[in-house]
């Protein structure tokens, strides 16, 4: 498929569940990013797409894909229960991820994850299972605490992102991080809060994101060409 960079919408088989996303690839990608949402959002998240744009700019493709159907989705809104379902959550995003490796247009990209809330707790467990294919996770006031037993066997290299105002997710966060082995790094957003709404925050965030996924995912050798596309 020769990709010109706008969004394409895809479906994502993922057991007896059908998962809905949107996937950018811009011009000689030298690497993929997977969203894992949480706590109610989806891959319309304006927080999550402003991000992806940013990272589509770095020439890093984007995968936003929403973790529950849609019948889902309408069950978490009364009870706020399977957003917590982290398992749940994680066997979705290693499906998700598993479809990303099928794609031939993809092949060759090393793959990165960025969860938000309950989806960043999600990504790393994830990111445990599936050790020589996932390359980098960084995480948006999330909660990585949530990947349990998990966390110490997670190889990625993570980065958590913190707001400096988000005082109970901080906690949070650095009893993940003193349980993370691989490389980790925990920087706070000064004055942010759980939503980086404050100006420049959700731009820092991104600014922090790129540089991490281009240190862990993006190489010469890994890049999608477009002789490899033809």
């Amino acid at each position: 498929m020769n990709w010109d960079g706008a969004e394409r919408l895809v479906r994502v088989a993922a057991g007896p569940a059908t998962l809905e996303g949107t996937l950018s690839v811009p011009e000689e990608a030298r690497g993929v990013v997977l969203f894992a949402h949480g706590s109610g959002s989806s891959r319309h998240s304006p927080r999550d797409r402003h991000v992806a744009r940013l990272l589509n700019e770095a020439k890093l493709a984007t995968l936003l894909v929403d973790l529950l159907t849609p019948d889902e989705e309408a069950i978490d809104l009364r009870t706020a229960h399977l957003r917590f379902d982290i398992n749940l959550l994680a066997e979705r995003l290693i499906r998700a991820t598993d479809w990303l490796i099928q794609q031939a247009d993809l092949r060759g990209l090393r793959i990165g994850y960025f969860g938000a809330s309950t989806g960043a707790g999600a990504a790393l467990v994830a990111a445990a299972e599936r050790p020589q294919t996932v390359g980098a996770v960084v995480s948006r006031g999330g909660r990585p605490d949530l990947a349990g037993p998990a966390l110490p066997h997670v190889l990625a290299p993570t980065l958590l992102i913190v707001g400096g105002n988000d005082f109970q997710v901080l906690e949070f966060n650095h009893v993940a991080l003193a349980q993370l082995r691989c490389e980790k790094r925990l920087v706070i957003v000064p004055g942010a809060t759980h939503l980086f709404e404050e100006p420049g925050a959700l731009d820092e965030v991104a600014r922090l994101a790129r540089e991490w996924f281009d240190r862990y995912l993006a190489s010469a050798d890994t890049r999608v060409t477009e002789r490899g596309r033809a």
